[in-house]
């Protein structure tokens, strides 16, 4: 089995959390390694918010994958300084354009 015949569940820089372990907060995928072997292990490690780095198993084939043990992708976005709208208002509207002339 070569490496592009895996099922990855993570990629590098994907960011994910556990559910059975929220005090390890927010992690983030810092290295990916897959065994050239056949029938070789496919590793993820992740550094979580509590500054521990974790390895999990990333082979989606594997009923030990972290996937299926709790390990989540964070699908959450952050806009930054993106103004909320309060549930019933409407958004504020853009600014008109200013048409310029030609001189």
């Amino acid at each position: 089995m070569l490496e592009s015949d895996k099922r990855l569940f993570l990629r590098l820089g994907e960011r994910v959390f556990h559910v059975n372990n929220e005090d390890w907060g927010l992690g983030a995928v810092v290295e990916v390694m897959t065994s050239s072997v056949p029938g070789g292990t496919c590793l993820v490690r992740i550094l979580f918010e509590d500054g521990k780095q974790r390895t999990f198993n990333n082979d989606m084939d594997s009923a030990l994958c972290c996937c299926y043990l709790g390990l989540r992708k964070n699908w959450r976005f952050d806009f930054g300084d993106a103004p909320r709208v309060a549930r019933g208002q409407s958004p504020a509207k853009p600014a008109a354009r200013r048409r310029i002339g030609r001189a």
